[in-house]
């Protein structure tokens, strides 16, 4: 049974600002993800796989088509969802690992990662939290400072940590490990493991071959998913 499927999805930005020109990115989008496979987007930057990702998250509305999400016993069609369902499912049903870290400020990196599972979790979710950022080689005397303050492939692996804290059924991985070295990217290809064999739905968009096909039950060229000129 799927834990994710959309059928016949499709976006298009309309431009206020330059007369409302109407500009498609996708259309017709077909995919299926099982619990405890990882399927890769893949195609030319431009092609929509953002899109596609921010489409299943609900940061951007899907214009037709569905999307289906099961929860628990239930499924719920992401393009029809309302606000309070979109946060509902952000909350228990589907994580998120973007390319750029947006925390408060001032908040210890520590934190930063436990706080994924909610505020009044934050204690509960502190000796996860330390395990992952061992994991993802972020020294122990970093982790009172607030990611503001690191690098560029620090702050990614706080990023990581943070999505991959909660144990939830659905993962949207966004470019995990385009600034990572050997060693971190292949940190992450074990988490992912890891979190199929416990039944998650993965899509990934990942442009390190090597990772690609590390992770991957199956790739899908979103290309055929364009809209012609």
């Amino acid at each position: 049974m799927d834990a994710l499927r959309l059928s016949g999805a499709a976006k298009t930005f309309t431009m206020h600002l330059q007369d409302g020109i109407r500009l498609a990115v996708v259309a017709g989008v077909n995919l299926a993800v099982e619990p405890g496979q990882c399927v890769v987007l893949a195609g030319p930057s431009g092609a929509g796989k953002s899109s596609i990702l921010k489409m299943i998250y609900g940061s951007y509305r899907c214009d037709q088509g569905e999307i289906l999400v099961r929860h628990g016993n239930a499924v719920v069609d992401i393009a029809n969802a309302q606000p309070r369902q979109t946060l509902h499912l952000r909350r228990h049903v589907i994580g998120y690992v973007s390319q750029f870290l947006r925390v408060v400020p001032r908040v210890p990196a520590l934190d930063v990662v436990a706080e994924a599972l909610g505020r009044s979790c934050l204690a509960a979710g502190r000796p996860r939290a330390g395990e992952l950022l061992r994991r993802l080689n972020i020294p122990e005397r970093l982790w009172g400072l607030p990611p503001a303050t690191f690098s560029g492939g620090e702050q990614q692996r706080i990023n990581i940590a943070r999505g991959f804290l909660p144990e939830l059924p659905i993962l949207l991985l966004d470019e995990p490990t385009a600034s990572l070295d050997a060693d971190n990217r292949e940190a992450v290809v074990d988490l992912v493991a890891e979190k199929k064999r416990r039944g998650a739905a993965i899509v990934a968009i990942v442009h390190d071959e090597d990772v690609r096909n590390a992770i991957a039950d199956r790739i899908i060229d979103v290309t055929r998913f364009a809209v012609a000129a």
